[in-house]
């Protein structure tokens, strides 16, 4: 990725917008996509009106008094759903200053036991605060709203790519993973140090992120460098997962991002929802065009995160290692001590 000021824009809307339009919307998907992996999304359609509740909501929950919010924390659920508090979530090992609550897709716990993968436990119920009884149905409706225009971009990818534009439906119209992360990094001045979350990818299809008005997340550009992403008013920031990554052999960029502790008496709000195949199925190897095989650079090999096609076993790797305190109490019998912690996917 070149070392720019600033990440591309893209109207999503232009898809609807005749045949010339469509064609020059997917040719800057697939550029960018290839080149930097992130990038501003308009045209999007996801009313101002839900946009202000979920951030106006977000805030509430995080001005709960205390007690409220731990009786909820993560650490009482085997789902890795709940409150987790400033500096418990790790990664590469070092703590994330930020507090946040993990919702992902409302289902019933499956079944454990032999002979049943271990992945099978990381599905079941959120925790929802007592105390503010409007988020739920609040949290339900951005799922809902975001799993569709995550589809919508997805499918774009597919087009751009060459292929059927539902060629990954088989992988996520079962039970697609709707992961979405309330975060709260509060200034330098009330933590331990500037890294609001470290450097990292994510490991879904995308990410839709939405920041309401601090800035702090940084891309890394290919010499090293970091560019920044400051919010800009109704937009989402779309970034590539791993999945995508793994399924286009790399042509897909899946980029390494961070987030940046807020100036002393700042705190930074952001909303970040991630899209991923549903947990039994596996990445497929997507036969491209021989232009775009040729450009594929293959999935990024990093020795400390070990990527796996099965999605469960994927997606457990990451929440064991991201969430120390839940693994100890729910997971002690998968844990290596030896094992090193990964980058988690969140913001």
């Amino acid at each position: 990725m070149p070392a720019t000021a600033t990440l591309p824009i893209l109207d999503i809307s232009r898809l609807d917008k005749g045949p010339a339009e469509r064609e020059a919307f997917l040719s800057e998907l697939r550029d960018t996509a290839r080149e930097v992996g992130f990038f501003y999304l308009t045209g999007h359609g996801i009313s101002e009106d839900l946009t202000r509740s979920i951030v106006a909501a977000s805030r509430d929950f995080f001005r709960l008094p205390e007690a409220d919010k731990l009786a909820v924390e993560m650490v009482n659920s085997p789902h890795f759903r709940g409150y987790t508090r400033v500096g418990l979530e790790v990664t590469r090992g070092q703590a994330d200053w930020r507090e946040q609550i993990d919702f992902s897709s409302e289902r019933p716990a499956l079944p454990t036991g032999p002979g049943i993968p271990n992945w099978a436990r990381l599905q079941g119920p959120n925790q929802w605060p007592a105390s503010q009884p409007a988020l739920k149905p609040l949290v339900v409706e951005w799922q809902n709203q975001l799993t569709q225009l995550g589809i919508r971009v997805l499918e774009a990818f597919a087009i751009a790519l060459g292929q059927p534009k539902d060629v990954f439906a088989p992988i996520y119209e079962t039970a697609p993973i709707q992961h979405l992360k309330l975060i709260r990094y509060p200034g330098r001045d009330a933590t331990g140090g500037d890294q609001g979350v470290g450097a990292h990818k994510d490991g879904g299809f995308l990410t839709l992120l939405l920041q309401d008005v601090q800035g702090g997340l940084q891309v890394e550009a290919d010499d090293g460098s970091w560019i920044d992403a400051p919010p800009i008013p109704g937009t989402f920031i779309v970034n590539i997962g791993e999945v995508l990554e793994m399924a286009s052999n790399g042509y897909l960029r899946a980029t390494v991002h961070r987030v940046v502790t807020p100036p002393a008496g700042k705190d930074r709000l952001s909303v970040a929802f991630f899209l991923g195949a549903a947990l039994d199925a596996t990445i497929p190897l997507l036969e491209l065009d021989p232009e775009l095989a040729a450009a594929a650079l293959g999935p990024t090999a990093d020795p400390q995160n070990p990527l796996f096609r099965e999605i469960g076993q994927n997606y457990l790797k990451g929440r064991l290692r991201s969430h120390p305190d839940v693994a100890q109490r729910h997971y002690a019998d998968l844990l290596d001590p030896a094992a090193k912690r990964e980058p988690a996917s969140a913001y």
